[in-house]
């Protein structure tokens, strides 16, 4: 009896045990896919995107654009996108024009000027801190895919 009670008891810690709590992760080829997927849910900004996860102070999200997008400014929140396919011009930095109020700590602008830009590109990581305001800009016909880590400070 005691040996198929320690024959029991061993294979339990023998079974492979799940995920820890907050271990998370995204294939590759999951995430390039994403483009396909969000695509027929372009909305009227020519955007699309799609919540994968929040945990504690952090959400992941996956976004698709197929065209230039709004000025952002995030007051308490930083940003990190990795690139997962097309290419975009990031602009950064300057003032927004005409900004408006879209949420709490939010503001969208139609464009910003006197910003820095930077060609993005597949693969490329770029990290964007709170109130710093950004943009992508994408040239006519050009899709852009990328998966957004968004930080509250």
């Amino acid at each position: 009896m005691k040996l198929i009670a320690v024959a029991l008891l061993s294979a339990a810690f023998a079974l492979p045990a799940g995920d820890p709590a907050g271990f998370l992760l995204w294939k590759s080829a999951e995430l390039k896919g994403y483009g396909k997927l969000l695509a027929p849910k372009i909305n009227d900004k020519k955007v699309a995107s799609e919540v994968l996860a929040t945990l504690g102070n952090f959400r992941f999200q996956i976004a698709h654009r197929e065209g230039t997008g709004e000025g952002e400014v995030h007051e308490k929140r930083a940003d990190i996108f990795v690139v997962q396919t097309g290419e975009a011009t990031l602009v950064y930095g300057g003032e927004m024009v005409d900004a408006r109020k879209s949420g709490e700590g939010e503001w969208l602008a139609p464009s910003i000027k006197g910003g820095m830009e930077k060609k993005l590109a597949v693969g490329d990581v770029v990290t964007i801190p709170a109130k710093l305001p950004h943009q992508l800009k994408l040239d006519k016909g050009k899709e852009f895919t990328y998966f957004v880590i968004k930080i509250d400070q």
